[in-house]
């Protein structure tokens, strides 16, 4: 029986040596492989801030996250983290970027820069909303999903709200400017397959939602009309006659409109 007890011992110490020779390697190990072992937090902010000056955002993001680990709450923390959102824009990481902005902006709300995030955070959501192919003309935007579009008109939206002053108040409204056309034709070309469906009910909601929502947009002068001819279709004269009251008042020059004739798109092809 201590024979048995003795070999036991003897196999457990030699199993317990061999863990720890073993961990000991693999921890040597990832150090050797960590390029960022023993450097300080102000030599690493450094080597990121040359990348970023030199533009070489993938190794500028590598440092900010191994800067962003290894001093979370370090003197260069901060601005390490804002720096990052901007190196993952500038590699056209919009979803990092978009990320990180947010993460700035919770843990650090009053920070002095925080309207940087939020700028950057609608960028990255206005250059997700994009193709390459618009810049040639090749398609139209406002016919795809423009749920990144909605995401970058409601980040500076908000920027502007909150931070009025900010010097990227005057870029981030004229973004506005643009989204907001570009949702409200959206809302059009859904409405258009609605009439061209027989859908009128539909069509007249997504006219009626363009003129509430973006009454600034000359989008309103296509959603009446489309008002118009989706009553028309439902049978609903009174209130067409109405609507086309309105859209004869505001724009005499509509293309349906012909003297007191109001010509629709799609009425009729659907009977």
């Amino acid at each position: 029986m201590r024979v048995f007890s003795a070999a036991n011992r003897f196999g457990a110490l030699a199993l317990s040596l061999a863990l720890l020779a073993g961990c000991a390697s693999n921890n040597s190990s990832e150090e050797e492989d960590d390029e960022f072992a023993g450097v300080q937090e102000r030599e690493l902010y450094e080597l990121a801030r040359t990348a970023l000056d030199s533009n070489r955002y993938p190794i500028a993001i590598e440092r900010l996250e191994a800067l962003d680990t290894r001093y979370p709450f370090g003197a260069h923390a901060e601005q390490a983290q804002l720096e990052l959102i901007y190196a993952y824009y500038e590699n056209s990481d919009w979803e990092e970027a978009r990320a990180a902005a947010s993460r700035f902006i919770r843990l650090h709300p009053d920070h002095p820069q925080v309207d940087y995030a939020y700028y950057l955070r609608g960028l990255s959501a206005w250059q997700a909303g994009r193709f390459s192919l618009e810049r040639l003309r090749l398609i139209d935007i406002s016919k795809r999903d423009l749920g990144a579009s909605r995401d970058a008109y409601n980040d500076f939206r908000e920027l502007i709200q909150r931070y009025p002053q900010s010097e990227y108040a005057a870029d981030a409204q004229q973004r506005i400017v643009y989204l907001r056309e570009l949702m409200a034709r959206h809302e059009l070309h859904v409405a258009d397959y609605y009439l061209r469906r027989g859908a009128y009910l539909a069509a007249v909601e997504r006219g009626r939602w363009v003129i509430e929502n973006y009454p600034e947009s000359s989008a309103t002068r296509d959603a009446l009309a489309t008002m118009v001819e989706g009553y028309q279709g439902l049978d609903m004269e009174d209130r067409a006659n109405e609507v086309l009251a309105v859209l004869r008042e505001n724009a005499p020059d509509h293309e349906q409109l012909q003297g007191s004739r109001f010509v629709p798109k799609h009425l009729g092809q659907n009977d």
